[in-house]
């Protein structure tokens, strides 16, 4: 698949980025860095690289090293496994605003997954010795940074105990409703496949329950890979029974 591979991006210089276009700094839109100082916005900025990716394109094959900050500014991304005999589970599905960071900081520091573009997608990678500069120099960023993680330990649990539900409707309505709080705009925009694999369950079993989520009100479908949540309260209780 093709890549384009941009040149690295000085201080300021983020026009190109979706969320400057809308008035402000692509910083501010990201979970990781939203409440780092100004200055230190400027500093990881000027030492950040953008690339574009085609759908379909693999960016991370499970087992490389984790050099990077990986930041989607636009697009989607999943990451997954594949099982001994070809089977592949869908770990994430990442949009604007999400990054990949996590084992960054471990001693072996290497991916557990992999990760391949489900859109074209626009990416801004920040160098691991770089941000682990910004920490040093800055110990309040250390503080942000235990707060993520403790929020997204809870985001883990939470999707740990959707794929406890045995009832298939149940566990898809879970899943929806996480989906739903997480995305980017009104609509999930996943493939039924994403969602099976996502879910654990199989395409056909994803499929007739969602169109009778339809034809019972709870979700719509405005086009293929489409789905937008009407009735949460009536999804709830379909997650609850």
């Amino acid at each position: 698949m093709a890549t384009k591979q941009d040149n690295r991006v000085c201080a300021g210089a983020g026009h190109d980025c979706a969320f400057s276009r809308a008035g402000s700094s692509c910083m501010d839109n990201i979970r990781l860095f939203a409440d780092l100082p100004v200055e230190s916005k400027r500093e990881l900025l000027a030492c950040s690289r953008h690339s574009t990716h085609d759908a379909g394109s693999i960016i991370v094959h499970e087992g490389d090293p984790i050099e990077s900050i990986i930041v989607v500014r636009s697009g989607r991304i999943k990451t997954f496994r594949t099982s001994s005999d070809g089977e592949e589970y869908v770990l994430d599905v990442l949009h604007d605003g999400q990054a990949l960071w996590h084992g960054m900081f471990l001693a072996d520091h290497i991916y557990r997954y992999s990760v391949e573009c489900l859109t074209r997608v626009k990416l801004c990678r920040i160098h691991r010795a770089d941000f682990e500069a910004l920490l040093a120099n800055h110990p309040d960023v250390a503080l942000g940074l235990i707060r993520m993680v403790t929020t997204e330990l809870d985001d883990a649990e939470e999707r740990i105990m959707m794929l406890s539900i045995r009832d298939p409707r149940q566990r898809l309505a879970e899943y929806l409703l996480i989906r739903d709080r997480r995305c980017a705009g009104p609509e999930i925009r996943l493939k039924l496949e994403d969602i099976a694999a996502s879910v654990g369950l199989r395409p056909e079993t994803v499929s007739r329950n969602i169109a009778q989520f339809v034809r019972d009100g709870l979700v719509e479908r405005p086009g293929r890979g489409r789905i937008l949540v009407v009735d949460h309260e009536g999804l709830k209780a379909v997650a609850s029974e």
